[in-house]
């Protein structure tokens, strides 16, 4: 169970369909973004600063008003930069949207450790009437894939936060770590707030570690989107034949694969690596790119029935447990029961009522045979 193409599209409403995010990478974007951005460039790095960026669009100092909530800030800073774009000049309006997407691809999208904002996607903003007809979805995706460290040490992990929240927010329920504050809104991301804790760091971690390796396998959700529509959503018919196949996910010097079948490959790993030459990643990952033009590889057959025949083996031996302790559980119940009927119990209060301990017991095996039902409907189902 990893984040799919199918999560990005329905989650976030980003465009997995369409032309590769590829093209050029250079050592050096000095000139480009004095000519696109008309902004200063760190020679070495190819680095704009980020306050740099936001002064030029008028965002480093737009903070909330008093009372104003996060729905109502946003809004009003799309307003603010709606009206602003449609006064200006052509060229002028193109020099801030440029300035605009370069720093929402940089420091929100594709975010990498530390403070300024890499100039890399800048080549494919050059012509703006392009900009739309890349499979933006599919990069963040493998650049997700790229943050995440098979490292033990590595104590931080870059990327847009909000996408594996929500992710887990819909298979984890049970981890209680967001609000759904707004049902029915698409993408699914507006739906949800993140829920405050005001606990330590270290005390959040531990408890999130603890109920992480003790969560109840009956409380994940597999598949979350089998009650979902495609209303309000048309992004979806388009993206649909991505969904289900292994794919190779492509952006710029990053290349990954989508598996969507469960066990039957390691971590997705990247593939390159490193900007310091110009580079033309069309030719360099051609592979991959025409994989992705022909919407991946077909799911092996083989592999969903191995996937299968492993998660039935599995729901059969949970049955059969169950049984056992629902078993015990009767058993119990009974003979507590029997000696509290025979005045052997000094557990019953003076009114007659039931022990705590056989109440407690009742709920026992109420839930207990509550889960064997639920285990016998999957196993019939698989």
């Amino acid at each position: 169970m990893i984040p799919s193409l199918e999560d990005v599209s329905r989650i976030t409403g980003l465009r997995v369909y369409g032309r590769p995010v590829s093209g050029y990478t250079y050592p050096c974007y000095h000139e480009l973004a004095e000519q696109l951005l008309d902004l200063p460039v760190e020679r070495r790095s190819s680095l704009v600063p980020r306050v740099a960026l936001q002064e030029s669009l008028g965002l480093y100092e737009a903070g909330k008003n008093a009372g104003e909530s996060e729905d109502e800030y946003l809004e009003r800073l799309s307003r603010v930069s709606r009206r602003e774009l449609a006064s200006e000049p052509g060229q002028q309006a193109d020099l801030d949207l440029r300035r605009f997407l370069v720093l929402f691809l940089g420091r929100l999208l594709f975010a990498t450790r530390g403070d300024a904002v890499h100039c890399r996607f800048l080549p494919l903003l050059e012509d703006l009437g392009e900009v739309g007809g890349y499979a933006w979805g599919a990069a963040f995706l493998a650049h997700q894939f790229d943050g995440l460290s098979v490292s033990e040490r590595q104590t931080s992990t870059s990327g847009f936060y909000p996408f594996l929240q929500v992710w887990t927010y819909l298979h984890l329920p049970a981890l209680g770590r967001g609000d759904l504050t707004r049902p029915g809104l698409v993408p699914i991301a507006r739906r949800w707030d993140s829920r405050r804790d005001t606990r330590h760091l270290a005390d959040q971690l531990e408890r999130l570690q603890e109920a992480i390796d003790s969560y109840p396998y009956l409380d994940v959700v597999w598949q979350p989107y089998l009650g979902e529509g495609d209303e309000g959503q048309p992004w979806l018919a388009q993206a649909r034949p991505y969904f289900g196949r292994s794919v190779w996910l492509h952006a710029l010097n990053l290349s990954v694969v989508e598996f969507p079948v469960r066990d039957r490959f390691r971590r997705p790993g990247r593939s390159f690596r490193g900007l310091h030459d110009t580079t033309d990643w069309r030719e360099r990952a051609r592979e991959q790119i025409e994989n992705w033009e022909r919407k991946g590889n077909a799911v092996d057959v083989t592999g969903e029935i191995a996937s299968l025949r492993a998660l039935l083996y599995s729901a059969v031996h949970d049955r059969e447990a169950a049984h056992r302790q629902t078993a015990e559980l009767r058993s119990e119940l009974e003979r507590v029961r029997g000696a509290g009927a025979g005045g052997a119990s000094s557990s019953r209060s003076a009114g007659g009522s039931p022990s705590l301990l056989e109440a407690r017991l009742a709920g026992a095996v109420l839930r207990a045979e509550e889960a064997q039902r639920h285990l016998e409907e999957q196993e019939r189902d698989l």
